[in-house]
């Protein structure tokens, strides 16, 4: 992406309330048609970035431009070229799906020749036909959440901040959301979503992982899911899955363990030995299986970067 035009661009983008600091000298460009995935722990800093980059907020420190605005110095030109959804985007649910988009029409000034045409076209995107005057308070989760995308598109914005859009939509609704992302990033809009669901990550064109208000790594989730941990990761099927846990983490060799599903993921150090763990278990009463070496997943990633401090960001 070190050739394509970067629309969105923060340098040393830092955020203070009082004594803490939210968001502590972040850098991040996303180009021309690129959509990031921003995931992080609660209370990471993801919101706040994105309320920085939306010009809703002025940075303690640092800079950021959206579209070619600074977004300490014209915040309002910045909300003109952009569309901007959160998991409690404002849709108005007295109102139907078509009054919900002439109202926000009016809102980004639309040009009136122009509204009925995109209003036309976000109930056609959101497939919302035949619904028109239902009011939102009727519709399931999924369509709203795509009628707020097509409220937050009408404007024709070149970029776009998702935060946690899909939160709480069920996982084939949330697959929709997802199509119509790429729908729109085919026709060059950029787009920062942040999400808490490892699946969605997988649908970005890179990864950027904040912590503690830093970012600690960014790059493509192939480029992720390589990255190293440190040691050699392997997939244990035991009883006694919490015992287990606690067994393993206060073992020597064993850099960290945690639960994936009804199995442990088990990272050990170089030096270690995985035909030792089963044995070691079972004097402690639980029965296991061989460890099978695995290939890091986002979440083993992710876990394992969130729970180590970090000095500066980490490329992937």
């Amino acid at each position: 992406m070190t050739d394509a035009i970067q629309v969105v661009v923060a340098q040393g983008l830092t955020k203070r309330f009082g004594a803490f600091t939210a968001v502590d000298r972040l850098d991040l460009s996303i180009a021309k048609g690129e959509v990031v995935g921003f995931i992080g722990p609660n209370g990471a800093g993801k919101s706040t970035t994105i309320r920085m980059l939306c010009g809703l907020l002025r940075p303690s420190a640092g800079r950021a431009t959206v579209a070619g605005f600074d977004v300490g110095r014209d915040p309002e030109a910045v909300r003109e070229h952009i569309g901007y959804m959160s998991q409690k985007f404002s849709l108005y649910d007295d109102l139907t799906v078509r009054e919900n988009l002439r109202f926000f029409s009016g809102l980004y000034r639309v040009p009136r020749r122009d509204v009925k045409a995109r209003t036309e076209a976000a109930i056609a995107m959101a497939g919302l036909e035949g619904r028109e005057d239902a009011l939102v308070r009727t519709l399931a989760g999924g369509w709203k959440q795509r009628l707020a995308l097509g409220c937050a598109i009408l404007h024709r914005p070149p970029v776009l901040f998702l935060d946690e859009p899909t939160s709480g939509v069920e996982p084939e609704a949330r697959r929709k959301f997802w199509d119509l992302i790429h729908r729109l990033t085919s026709e060059g809009v950029t787009i920062l979503v942040s999400t808490h669901y490892m699946e969605e990550a997988e649908y970005c064109n890179r990864i950027a992982l904040i912590n503690a208000g830093r970012l600690v790594a960014i790059g493509s989730p192939g480029e992720m899911r390589r990255r190293e941990l440190g040691g050699s990761l392997y997939e244990l099927d035991c009883s006694a899955l919490g015992a287990a846990l606690v067994a393993l983490r206060q073992a020597p060799g064993v850099i960290d363990a945690a639960i994936f599903g009804d199995k442990l993921h088990v990272l050990l150090e170089a030096t270690a030995t995985a035909a030792d763990v089963p044995p070691m278990l079972a004097r402690q009463g639980i029965t296991a299986g061989p460890l099978r070496a695995i290939v890091p997943s986002l979440e083993d990633v992710f876990v394992q970067l969130v729970s180590k401090p970090h000095t500066a960001p980490a490329p992937a």
